[in-house]
C-alpha cells in the first residue's frame, strides 16, 4: 500500500428522518443566539417553516442567493449579516445557498449550521466559489466548512426528480474524480465506492415514488459521502471543466455536472484503471463512462450542453480556459483532445475514450 495522509472533516452530522427538529439544540451548541437564516428567493417558504423552529433567534432572512455566488451578491449577504447583528449562518437549500454562507464565513468566520435540501454535498468541505467579472474562482480554507450538517431526509421530498438526478450525479462526480487523486487514501476510496453505489440505487426508487423515505435516505447519504471526497482530496478534469463553463458561461451547476462527467471519465479511463474498476463495481457495469451517461439519460437528465443553454461560439474559450492553469489529472492536459471533449458533450453523443 501507498503511503498517505488523512485528515478527517471537523463537522458535526446530524442525520435522520425530522432531524431538522435538531436546530435549536445545534445553534445551541454554538453559543449562537442570531442566526441569518439564507436561501434562495424559491425556498423562501421552506426556509421560513424551518426558521419557526428557532423564531426567537432568526436575525433575519436573506433570500437573494444566485447560483455560482457572484461577488456582489456575496457582499450584500456579508452586509446584511453585519447590520443584522447575525453571530451564525442557517444556510437551508442546495450548494448555492450553503457556498453564499462560505463566502460569509470567510470573510468573517461566521459558524455556519448547513441543511442540505440536494445532493450537492458542498455541506462536508472547506471548498468556497466566488464568481466576479464572469470568472469562478475557488478555494480551500477550513473557516468556511459548517460546524453542523443537518441532513434530514424530509426536506428532500419535494425536489423535483428532474433536479434530483442531476443532484444524484453532481454528488457521483465528487467521489469518481476522488477515486484518482493524487492525493487520494484508503479511506477515501472506501466512502467514494460506497457514495457513488447509494447514489446511483437511490434514483430507481425515486423515479417510481419521489416521496419513498428509504431512497431519499439513501441519495442523502451517498451526497454525505462523495461530498467528504470532495472536500478531502483534490479534484481535476471534470470540475476544472465545470467551474469554468458554471462560472463563465452562467450554466447550472448540477446540469453542467451531469452533462461532463462521463466525457471527463473517457478522458481518464486508461490513465486511471484501479479508479476505473472501483466505479464499475459500484455502477455494476464495466464500460464507466457508458454506464454513466446511460444513467443519466434513462432518467431523462440533460445529456448535452446544448440543451442546458451553452453555445457552439463558446466551446473554443472554454477549451482555452480549461488548459489555462495546469492542475493534477491523471492524463496530461491536452487542449485538442479537450476541445473534441467539449463537442460530444455540447453535441450529447455517447463518451469516448
Amino acid at each position: 500500500m501507498k503511503a498517505f495522509v488523512h485528515q478527517g472533516s471537523s463537522s458535526r452530522i446530524v442525520f435522520g428522518v425530522d432531524s431538522v427538529q435538531s436546530i435549536p439544540e445545534e445553534i445551541e451548541r454554538l453559543a449562537a443566539k442570531r442566526a441569518l437564516v439564507l436561501c434562495t428567493a424559491n425556498q423562501r417558504e421552506q426556509a421560513e417553516a424551518v426558521a419557526e423552529t428557532i423564531s426567537s433567534r432568526v436575525a433575519g432572512i436573506f433570500d437573494r442567493v444566485e447560483m455560482h455566488v457572484p461577488i456582489e451578491v456575496a457582499r450584500q449577504a456579508r452586509q446584511a449579516a453585519a447590520s443584522l447583528g447575525a453571530d451564525c449562518a442557517l444556510a437551508i437549500g442546495g450548494g448555492s445557498t450553503i457556498g453564499l454562507g462560505k463566502a460569509i464565513a470567510l470573510e468573517s468566520g461566521l459558524p455556519i449550521i448547513a441543511v442540505p435540501t440536494t445532493y450537492a454535498g458542498s455541506e462536508v468541505t472547506p471548498i468556497f466559489g466566488l464568481t466576479e467579472g464572469g470568472v469562478k474562482k475557488t478555494g480551500r480554507d477550513p473557516k468556511v466548512l459548517p460546524r453542523t450538517v443537518i441532513y434530514d431526509p424530509r426536506l428532500t421530498v419535494t425536489l423535483p426528480f428532474s433536479m434530483t438526478v442531476t443532484s444524484a450525479m453532481n454528488a457521483i462526480a465528487h467521489a469518481a474524480e476522488g477515486l484518482y487523486a493524487y492525493d487520494g487514501n484508503p479511506v477515501m476510496e472506501l466512502m467514494a465506492e460506497e457514495g457513488i453505489r447509494a447514489s446511483a440505487a437511490s434514483l430507481e426508487p425515486l423515479a417510481m415514488n419521489p416521496a419513498d423515505l428509504g431512497a431519499r435516505s439513501d441519495a442523502l447519504y451517498g451526497a454525505w459521502l462523495c461530498g467528504t471526497v470532495l472536500g478531502s482530496v483534490a479534484m481535476g478534469l471534470h470540475h476544472k471543466l465545470c467551474h469554468t463553463l458554471g462560472g463563465t458561461f452562467n450554466l447550472p451547476h448540477a446540469e453542467v455536472h451531469t452533462v461532463i462527467l462521463p466525457h471527463a471519465l473517457a478522458y481518464n479511463f486508461d490513465a486511471a484503471p484501479a479508479a476505473m474498476r472501483r466505479i464499475a463495481r459500484a455502477l455494476g457495469k464495466a464500460d464507466v463512462p457508458l454506464a454513466v451517461y446511460e444513467l443519466a439519460r434513462k432518467h431523462g437528465a440533460p445529456t448535452s450542453l446544448r440543451e442546458i443553454g451553452m453555445t457552439a461560439d463558446g466551446l473554443d474559450r472554454a477549451a482555452d480556459l480549461a488548459v489555462s492553469d495546469q492542475y493534477p489529472n491523471p492524463r496530461p492536459l491536452e487542449r485538442t483532445a479537450l476541445r473534441a471533449l467539449l463537442q460530444r458533450a455540447f453535441d450529447g453523443i455517447s463518451p469516448q475514450a
